[in-house]
């Protein structure tokens, strides 16, 4: 059934978001994009986006233990300091959560500035890479994050979901980029996705919400949600299919 999000105070919103059993391991993806597939409009999702869509992503970060993004996306997007509003807080506070999500992001050449206003996020953050990074690249993030070691000459997506369900961060929000979904995909970890769709047509040049090298692989996701706004835009929860 089809429900209006204008029709909806915050805790029934949350609701239609939350998971049954928060203790199992759970990645979510969430993305927006254009009637036509287009992921970013000039460059940038952020093009795409709308109060509507504001209110829902806020909510799907509510609920994440983690905020896993990638290298790319931070640098494309001007990404801001992780840090929830006081509301937000409150929320998480009372739901016995961690006042803010850890910011997680996944970089293998370690292209990032230390002096990126995104490590002055609300929780120190955690860098993601692989053995064959530049050495001195993560000893200068060191300063500002936690630097994860995970894989040999690419980033071990399955060793990363499970180290932070190890930590008892089990609930993982993926960001972006598209290269990001695009290697959980392959690796088969996403068992959510929601989807934002802006009522726009961006024309041709854009990617998709998915990027990478072609594979065979298709996953089935069954429609768990569906909401209406009234700028137009439709919000759409896919879980993994049994």
């Amino acid at each position: 059934m089809m429900r209006r999000l204008d029709d909806l105070g915050d805790e029934e919103l949350i609701a239609i978001y939350e998971v049954a059993d928060r203790k199992v391991p759970h990645l979510r993806a969430n993305f927006v994009s254009s009637l036509d597939g287009a992921v970013e409009i000039d460059g940038q999702s952020k093009a795409l986006s709308s109060d509507s869509d504001s209110r829902v992503f806020s909510v799907i970060r509510r609920l994440a233990d983690v905020v896993l993004v990638g290298a790319g996306t931070i640098r494309d997007e001007g990404y801001n300091p992780l840090k929830l509003s006081a509301k937000a807080r409150t929320w998480r506070t009372a739901a016995g959560l961690a006042e803010n999500p850890t910011l997680a992001i996944v970089s293998s050449r370690l292209e990032l500035s230390p002096v990126n206003p995104v490590f002055q996020s609300a929780v120190r953050p955690i860098v993601v890479t692989h053995a064959a990074s530049p050495p001195d690249r993560r000893e200068a993030l060191a300063e500002v994050a936690e630097v994860l070691v995970l894989g040999e000459a690419a980033v071990d997506l399955p060793a990363v979901v499970q180290e932070f369900a190890g930590r008892g961060l089990t609930q993982v929000l993926s960001e972006g980029g598209p290269h990001l979904l695009g290697a959980l995909t392959e690796a088969d970890l996403v068992d959510e996705l929601c989807l934002a769709l802006a009522p726009l047509l961006a024309g041709p040049g854009a990617g998709r919400i998915t990027a990478g090298a072609p594979t065979t692989l298709t996953k089935r996701m069954k429609l768990e949600s569906t909401l209406t706004a009234s700028d137009d835009y439709l919000f759409f929860r896919y879980l993994r299919e049994a």
